[in-house]
């Protein structure tokens, strides 16, 4: 049984299920895994929009799912996937692209 905050929402770390390269991280309610699980595409719940959100419906970038693994305290999601394009906003691959530097 997955561990939901109390939002509602579970983190869900988006990989390339070809390459394994860290792609996102986003959130996902129980709508938001159903509709991934069923679609076979990746949907999201938007916590700045507070609405559901089918990634790739405005820049055509899906991310087609693969697999979708949980963590051993259930409250994480590994979800594998095959993106049709970059998976950023920015246009980036992926959303870690910029290394921080100096003392943390």
């Amino acid at each position: 049984m997955l561990k939901y905050d109390q939002r509602g929402l579970i983190p869900a770390i988006i990989q390339d299920a070809d390459t394994g390269e860290v792609l996102m991280l986003g959130y996902m309610n129980q709508e938001s895994l159903r509709l991934t699980l069923e679609s076979g595409q990746v949907w999201f719940y938007s916590r700045s929009r507070q609405e559901l959100w089918h990634k790739g419906a405005t820049s055509g970038n899906y991310l087609n799912l693969r697999a979708i693994w949980k963590d051993c305290d259930n409250d994480t999601l590994l979800v594998k996937a095959k993106p049709d394009g970059p998976v950023c906003h920015t246009g980036h691959q992926t959303c870690f692209f910029e290394q921080v530097e100096g003392p943390g």
